[in-house]
């Protein structure tokens, strides 16, 4: 028959044992805090944080198509001719920035036709490009508009408020039809107009054959 353990020893084995429970815990808290601190401060804040997380009052950039969507103005562009101004072909954005594709949109207008600025800018580019008259103007937030054939009015500095008077569309462009290119850069990547002009969603690239 087993002896019955004394109420004294069961007592002093019972506080012996929370008190290795207690040392293991805080070996464990101990080893975790080391080795946060080493990460704080072998990391940079950048790769610390979470991908999700704003950093240092920064938000993650979003993606193309997002940030296309967020730098869309809340007022939009205002068209470059007047009325009806439709829009003969739209924007065909290429494979890839060397591929084939159409890189704005071809607004109708006859030659003679006013052309205004389509928003608040800085005169770019007034001049020829190859065989024909461009304008450019470097709007807010890294869009960049282009028009053409229009012989300007303005010259490269010139700041141009929305609505203004910046050229004259002149013949042309198209063999087919009389129309004046309107291009469209976000950050040097080509965009559709209509995203500025009110109407268009960001352009999705398509797959030509099976995936898979």
């Amino acid at each position: 028959m087993t002896p019955a353990r004394d109420p004294s020893s069961r007592q002093a084995a019972a506080t012996a044992r929370r008190t290795v429970e207690a040392v293991v815990v805080a070996v464990v808290l101990a080893v975790v805090l080391v080795a946060g601190g080493v990460v704080a401060a072998g990391a940079s804040p950048d790769e610390a944080a979470p991908e999700s997380a704003p950093v240092g009052g920064r938000t993650p950039a979003p993606s193309s198509a997002a940030a296309t969507r967020a730098l869309a103005p809340r007022t939009p562009w205002s068209w470059p001719v007047a009325e009806p101004h439709p829009v003969v072909r739209p924007f065909v954005a290429p494979e890839q920035p060397w591929s084939p594709g159409h890189r704005g949109i071809d607004v109708g207008a006859a030659p003679g036709s006013i052309v205004t600025a389509p928003d608040d800018g800085v005169v770019r580019f007034a001049g020829t490009v190859v065989d024909r008259p461009v304008l450019s103007i470097t709007h807010a937030d890294g869009l960049v508009s282009s028009l053409e054939p229009v012989t300007a009015a303005v010259s490269a500095g010139d700041p141009v408020a929305r609505g203004e008077t910046v050229g004259v569309v002149v013949a042309g462009h198209s063999p087919d039809v009389d129309a004046v290119h309107l291009g469209a850069r976000l950050d040097g990547e080509y965009v559709s107009p209509l995203l500025y002009l009110g109407g268009g969603r960001p352009s999705v690239l398509l797959p030509t054959r099976p995936l898979g």
